[in-house]
């Protein structure tokens, strides 16, 4: 069945992918039973934004099934924007007030880009640990992914992340080290992109009581878990909704800050992700950029000659997960409703708050 986006607001490129009416009706009863409700939280930069929706329509729609899902789209409001990225979130989302007035099964928080090595010295911290604290009363699930997985155990337990010498760039192979309902029925060999500056790591994480799952020689810990309040949040240091292409835009990206010298080091090639010839070429990119630092040397980056042999290695483990989380939501969600108290006196009447049982 596919996504259903709340109040009919579905962004423009998904509807032409989909071949979508703008316009989406939704029968209240479908809704408020077998739906399950989802908030995506999409705070990556006005450059990714768009593109991070999709890669999460897609994942989702994949995952889903026959589970009919709702979506409704929201952004911290403290990220910065031009134009037409606010353009983008006044016609598709809804105002971060309208938050704390809705319901949801589960939410997806994404990262942003980070500017300030202490996150709490972020303009969105306020907002961001609001929606966190909010969540742990509000919702079956929570799913947090990169800059956002370290804002919460730092606000939820102190951890701190801690900065790397370069960039963990690329897709990694993971090992499931634990048992756990999100983790079954994946293959033997999971893999996952990373794209970050930072990491936390698996003994403060176990310190504070949280569970890994998968962990990657490579990249440290990939996924891990902790009961918080009603709210299972499920933590991501890496990206497995990550699209095909998603790696080679960022490299391009990152040689495109070099040139304009945003950036002083030339940045390290994805591992993992390109073939040999990809690789060759791209090395003899990297010796004309050395060679002639213009931002306008980026227009003979070799995109078009690499971009017919990317291979997404890592959407079967991804869409497994996704699967086992909605799984795990519609559990607990069929759990609350099929609970029902016996009053004293008169007809059989459940009272649901949340998607818990009150």
């Amino acid at each position: 069945m596919p996504l259903i986006i709340e109040g009919g607001r579905v962004p423009t490129r998904w509807a032409e992918k989909r071949k979508l009416h703008p316009m989406v009706s939704v029968d209240s009863r479908v809704r408020r039973g077998s739906c399950v409700s989802l908030a995506l939280i999409n705070n990556m930069p006005d450059s990714a934004l768009e593109d991070t929706e999709l890669q999460f329509f897609d994942l989702l729609d994949v995952a889903s099934g026959d589970v009919p899902l709702m979506v409704k789209l929201y952004s911290l409001p403290e990220i910065a924007r031009m134009d037409r990225g606010q353009g983008h979130l006044n016609s598709f989302y809804f105002s971060f007030d309208d938050l704390w007035n809705s319901r949801f099964d589960g939410i997806i928080v994404t990262g942003t880009e980070p500017r300030q090595s202490n996150l709490k010295d972020e303009p969105y911290w306020a907002s961001l640990t609001n929606v966190l604290d909010w969540a742990e009363h509000n919702t079956i699930s929570t799913v947090l992914s990169c800059l956002a997985a370290h804002a919460s155990v730092l606000h939820g337990d102190g951890v701190s992340r801690q900065r790397l010498s370069d960039k963990q760039f690329g897709v990694f192979d993971s090992t499931t080290v634990c048992d756990h309902q999100l983790t079954s029925r994946l293959a033997g060999r999971i893999q996952f992109p990373h794209s970050r500056w930072n990491e936390v790591r698996a003994e403060d994480l176990t310190s504070c009581g949280y569970q890994i799952l998968t962990l990657s020689a490579g990249a440290g810990v990939d996924l891990f878990v902790k009961k918080k309040k009603k709210s299972l949040f499920v933590h991501f240091q890496g990206h497995p909704e990550y699209g095909t292409r998603t790696l080679l835009k960022e490299y391009r990206r990152d040689i495109k800050r070099f040139l304009s010298h945003e950036r002083e080091t030339y940045p390290t090639m994805p591992m993992g992700y390109f073939d040999p010839t990809a690789t060759r070429r791209l090395n003899d990119f990297r010796g004309i950029a050395l060679s002639n630092r213009r931002e306008e040397s980026v227009s003979l980056f070799p995109e078009a000659a690499i971009v017919d042999g990317l291979r997404n290695t890592w959407q079967c483990s991804a869409t497994t997960l996704y699967r086992n989380w909605l799984d795990y939501v519609q559990s607990r969600k069929a759990e609350a409703f099929s609970f029902v108290p016996i009053p004293r006196a008169g007809r059989l009447r459940p009272t649901v708050a949340n998607g818990e049982t009150a």
